[in-house]
């Protein structure tokens, strides 16, 4: 199972089960969380060995109309990855971000996530 299909089951139910990887579909009405990785750090073992799980660097964007109902679903995304057996580390509180082209509040938050 691939991670983007993990954090899209952990996140389910959320912001009307609107989570999508990468970018939201053309016309998505908010509220709704889109996730992406954006990096991470390679394991390597002597033996030349793959690693079963690696290590990597999620970031969470939650968008709405109101600042009040992003940061909501940003706790409750934080929650979710806890609870997810992904083994995620917090590496970030939820930053405030604004659309202006849209007109939309958000957070974004970022995790390492070992999976």
């Amino acid at each position: 199972m691939t991670v983007h299909v993990k954090v899209r089951e952990a996140l389910s139910g959320l912001a009307c089960d609107q989570v999508f990887p990468i970018v939201a579909p053309e016309g998505t009405l908010p509220p709704y969380v889109v996730f992406q990785v954006v990096g991470g750090d390679p394991q390597e073992f002597i033996t030349g060995e793959k690693p079963e799980k690696r290590q990597r660097r999620l970031q969470v964007n939650v968008w709405s109309e109101s600042i009040i109902e992003a940061e909501d679903i940003a706790q409750q995304s934080e929650d979710a990855l806890r609870a997810a057996g992904l083994q995620a580390e917090v590496l970030t509180v939820a930053a405030d971000t604004y659309d202006e082209t849209t007109k939309r509040c958000g957070k974004v938050q970022e995790f390492y996530l070992f999976c």
